[in-house]
């Protein structure tokens, strides 16, 4: 079974981090090895807070995984803080010792949708060592906004927060242009970049080739997106698991 080394945060609400990559890397048929570098107050709205683990056992955690298990890919969400961030990365790095073309997939999550802080002190700052080790880079519009033009050989803006009657998502990597257009759906959800990203990554631990694993994880996505659920007011949940009812 392929897996993928997850770094993101813990939401309790079931609806991002942590909990999104484990359903949507279990759905395209890989395995989630998730390890948690920060704990959150939220719920499917809003983030009230955020405590980054700390960075020693959050390499803790790493390391056992790393020593013992092939990791086919990674998948990063929220560092928590730029010691976490620095971690992670060194991390990778030696990951690619072994694997130099090993996968990296980074969803660079600023804030939450109401742009509630995920990280203590400077988000984009906290970013920038793993923007150094990413292959994908999959911002929204407004991250893509913050970064900039970013260093890294893919980069996939997702335009979920766009207007029109179509979500264009834009790839840009290695020689490669691409452009697709998903019909918008109605409502806000909660864990889509989530969701996306570790589809992705997924594909990618399966050995699939870039274009594929960006074709196969946003169809996924919108599928997930379009049979969403409600767990209270607000944002929906994405449907990222096949209901067995």
């Amino acid at each position: 079974m392929p897996t993928v080394l997850v770094f993101a945060g813990l939401d309790p609400s079931g609806g991002a981090g942590i909990a999104a990559d484990l359903t949507a890397i279990a759905a395209q048929g890989a395995h989630a090895l998730p390890v948690v570098t920060a704990l959150t107050v939220q719920d499917h709205n809003r983030v009230h807070d955020v405590v980054p683990v700390d960075c020693a056992l959050l390499t803790r955690q790493a390391q056992a995984l790393i020593d013992t298990v092939e990791v086919k890919a990674v998948k990063l969400g929220i560092p928590g803080n730029r010691a976490n961030a620095e971690a992670i990365a060194a991390l990778i790095v030696q990951l690619r010792q072994r694997h130099p073309s090993l996968p990296v997939v980074l969803d660079p999550v600023l804030a939450s949708g109401h742009g509630d802080a995920l990280a203590r002190g400077d988000a984009l700052a906290a970013l920038m060592p793993l923007l150094a080790v990413a292959t994908l880079v999959v911002p929204n519009l407004r991250e893509a906004a913050a970064l900039g033009r970013v260093a890294c050989p893919h980069v996939l803006v997702t335009g979920g927060h766009g207007e029109g009657p179509d979500v264009v998502n834009r790839w840009r990597g290695e020689g490669h242009e691409q452009e697709w257009r998903w019909p918008r759906l109605p409502g806000e959800f909660h864990g889509s970049g989530c969701t996306l990203a570790a589809a992705i990554a997924a594909r990618l631990a399966l050995g699939e080739s870039m274009f594929d694993a960006l074709e196969r994880g946003q169809s996924y996505t919108h599928q997930s997106l379009a049979q969403s659920f409600a767990i209270g007011p607000g944002q929906r949940i994405p449907q990222r698991l096949p209901s067995f009812l």
